[in-house]
Order: C-alpha cells, then sequence, then structure tokens
C-alpha cells in the first residue's frame, strides 16, 4: 500500500523511518556529496526531500525512491541491509 502516493511501499518508509540513523549513513556512502542538511526530513515533504537528492546527486527521483526501497525493504536479518554487511 502507498498511503500518501509517494511511490514507496508504506511498510519500507515505517521502516526506513525507524532507523533514519541508518538510512542516512548508509545514503551519505552512496552518494558522498550529501551532508546531514541533504538527509533533513520533513513530514508530508517528500518530494522536497528525493528533490534536494536529485539536484546534488544528478540522479533521477525515480532512481534514489528505487534505491532507498530495495537498500530497506528487507527484514532486519537481510544481508543486504546496510547494517547487516560487516
Amino acid at each position: 500500500m502507498d498511503a500518501n502516493n509517494n511511490n514507496i511501499d508504506d511498510s519500507t518508509e515505517l521502516n526506513t523511518r525507524g532507523n533514519w540513523n541508518e538510512v542516512k549513513g548508509a545514503a551519505k556512502q552512496k552518494w558522498g556529496q550529501l551532508t546531514d542538511d541533504d538527509m533533513t526530513y520533513d513530514e508530508g515533504k517528500q518530494d522536497e526531500f528525493f528533490g534536494n537528492i536529485q539536484k546534488k546527486t544528478g540522479h533521477a527521483i525515480d532512481e534514489i525512491k528505487d534505491w532507498f526501497s530495495q537498500t530497506f525493504s528487507g527484514t532486519s536479518n537481510d544481508p543486504n541491509r546496510p547494517s547487516n554487511q560487516h
């Protein structure tokens, strides 16, 4: 389900919000030019958040959303999650 129509499954979004420090760290590793300010997320401003990342990285918004979804949609035991990669 995608209640807020941002093309990210609601369960993925809730999981991501619960692990925000992990999300910020992984995104900053993927796109080294991102800062903590770039990763500031305000409720209800998903489009602005993704647009800012797009401007900073030059990647398409769909590509950015896909990366977030693929990276954080797995379970806590998923070996592809950044916190499980040692």
